[in-house]
């Protein structure tokens, strides 16, 4: 992982297998929050053997991997759309059988995986869309880099704008930032906001949510100052 803070070299070929991404969540805690993680930060084995035991069955590798990895890191995890706790955890009827992991804050949407998949070490996750259920990305661990860039963003008051982009500014989107190698994902509001793409530079993080004229751009810098810069680039109607 590189030492500048920069989400799209840290993010330089993807997210291809499990410890990837795990190295990448580390990664950023440190880089993004100045508080690297720590073995507190996950959720124990009992509190996950626990909710096994309550479903009846094991979670995939890659979901408990992750809860034992940052699950009570509430600044990456739990925001806009918040990851549930352990004992949170639930099934779901559609589709014979959802594995519930993640929520919208108002209940409008959720995130999970099909229980018969749940058997693998890495399966394909589902958004609950204004469509019914919808493929959101097909592993799990990228999932967890979806979730933590996502919930972050949000978290950041003092970091964070947002926008609604004109075309006439993409050129300078393109040409000042890095699309970062993760695939592109539904948004579930509706279909306007979709596909959601992701871009950086050095201490600046960029969501753009679908490709038409006047999409929303949701922004972050790692600091104030980041923050402004990222402003001064892509000089649109700012909302903050």
């Amino acid at each position: 992982m590189p030492d500048a803070v920069d989400v799209s070299a840290a993010l330089r070929g993807g997210v291809p297998t499990r410890d990837r991404a795990s190295a990448f969540l580390r990664w950023f805690a440190e880089a993004w929050t100045d508080r690297p993680l720590r073995p507190e930060d996950g959720c124990p084995a009992d509190e996950l053997a626990a909710a096994e035991a309550e479903l009846g069955f094991a979670l995939p590798a890659a979901l408990r991997e992750g809860y034992a990895l940052l699950g009570r890191r509430d600044d990456l995890t739990r925001h806009q759309d918040p990851l549930v706790p352990p004992g949170g955890l639930h099934v779901d009827d559609a589709l014979g059988g959802l594995l519930v992991f993640r929520r919208e804050n108002q209940d409008c949407a959720a995130w999970a995986v099909p229980l018969d998949l749940a058997d693998r070490d890495d399966p394909p996750v589902l958004v609950e869309s204004h469509r019914g259920w919808i493929p959101f990305l097909d592993r799990m661990s990228l999932a967890w880099v979806e979730l933590v860039l996502s919930e972050s963003l949000f978290a950041a008051v003092s970091t964070y704008d947002a926008c609604e982009l004109p075309d006439t500014l993409l050129p300078r989107l393109h040409a000042g930032y890095t699309r970062l190698d993760l695939p592109d994902h539904p948004m579930w509001a509706c279909d306007e906001d979709s596909p959601v793409r992701w871009y950086a530079a050095p201490g600046r993080l960029l969501r753009r949510d679908g490709v038409q004229d006047r999409s929303w751009l949701h922004a972050r810098g790692r600091t104030p100052g980041d923050l402004d810069a990222l402003r001064a680039d892509l000089p649109g109607p700012w909302v903050c």
